[in-house]
């Protein structure tokens, strides 16, 4: 292009236009290119709603308190005693709200192999110191084994910490026991869970603090379903379609818990239960849940209870040929009966 070329496009009005637009626009699609990338490697990750089992230990900022801990070794050199409690990696859903939510915001993106650790304010966790919450009490509101500092108590359905105990009057703090306190939350990613059975026994875990037995399979189960009924009048719009019910043979993927001695006596699995299972249903994308009890025989002792007093009616010949069966000694258990033979 010669220099005359040169000097006529610069001096053209369309050419100035364009390359000021082109210039407002790198900074533009540089921006959207930036959050674009952005987004791909944040989806990348761990999203909400996801199953992850998590390794974490929560402290106190001011005195570093074991408040919680999965670890076992850190548990006793907290000097945290709990038999019945098993300290083991925990399964969570991010996004649930099964941990605290500075928590939740940084698993998302994570990976597994990922560690971490959030500053979590009080006002976040348990809640500011609340002065009003430590309220006087009449001391008959107490048990009198209870009448003493540190002891657990309720009152009129709150819970609290006995302070002091002064004559007729008791002193009870009714803020969480964690109230006012910043915490620090140390959290490694170990794997996303998968498979649906563990995810079951998390969900359970978490609710129950016990792990029962699960599994899931697909049944044929018969209900009756909405069937359209042909009708003489198809050709008109306005008639609506007739419908009636009918049995049919359908398949549903049923989730299956093992009840347990302890989920009897679980005040959160019996007053809670229908929303649990909704839990389950929905996260882990199944049709229903069955909850089933085994009951054991109590061995041989129990078996011969029952038989005696099955046998109570028969006659002696029918008592003698049944022992046979069993290989007893026939006389000395017809003598105990008082049979006559």
């Amino acid at each position: 292009m010669s220099d005359d070329q040169e000097a006529e496009t610069a001096d053209s009005p369309d050419a100035a236009d364009e390359a000021a637009d082109a210039a407002e626009e790198a900074p533009d699609a540089a921006a959207e290119a930036e959050e674009a990338a952005a987004d791909e490697a944040e989806e990348s990750g761990i999203q909400d709603g996801d199953f992850v089992r998590l390794a974490y230990t929560v402290r106190t900022v001011d005195d570093g308190t074991v408040v919680d801990t999965t670890s076992q070794e850190v548990a006793e050199e907290a000097g945290i005693d709990d038999d019945e409690y098993e300290f083991s990696p925990r399964i969570v859903v991010v996004g649930a709200g099964h941990v605290f939510p500075g928590v939740d915001e940084a698993l998302v993106g994570s990976e597994p192999g990922d560690e971490g650790t959030v500053t979590i304010p009080a006002a976040e966790a348990f809640g500011e110191f609340d002065d009003e919450e430590v309220r006087t009490v009449s001391a008959s509101k107490i048990d009198e084994d209870n009448r003493y500092p540190g002891a657990q108590v309720q009152i009129d359905g709150d819970q609290g910490r006995v302070e002091t105990v002064i004559g007729g009057r008791a002193r009870v703090n009714f803020n969480h026991p964690l109230a006012g306190e910043d915490l620090e939350y140390e959290y490694e990613v170990l794997e996303v869970v998968d498979d649906r059975t563990e995810q079951a026994q998390g969900l359970l875990g978490m609710y129950l603090e016990q792990a029962p037995e699960v599994w899931i399979e697909t049944d044929e189960v018969e209900e009756e379903v909405e069937v359209e009924v042909e009708s003489d009048d198809e050709d008109d719009e306005d008639v609506e379609a007739e419908t009636e019910t009918e049995i049919q043979t359908v398949e549903k993927e049923t989730l299956y818990i093992e009840a347990t001695p302890q989920m009897t006596f679980n005040q959160q699995w019996l007053f809670s239960k229908q929303q649990i299972a909704q839990d389950l249903i929905q996260r882990l994308g199944i049709d229903r849940v069955i909850v089933q009890e085994t009951i054991e025989s109590p061995g041989m002792g129990g078996m011969m209870g029952g038989m005696g007093g099955m046998m109570g009616g028969m006659g002696g010949e029918d008592i003698e040929d049944a022992i046979d069966d069993v290989d007893v000694d026939a006389d000395e258990l017809v003598e105990e009966l008082d049979v006559e033979e």
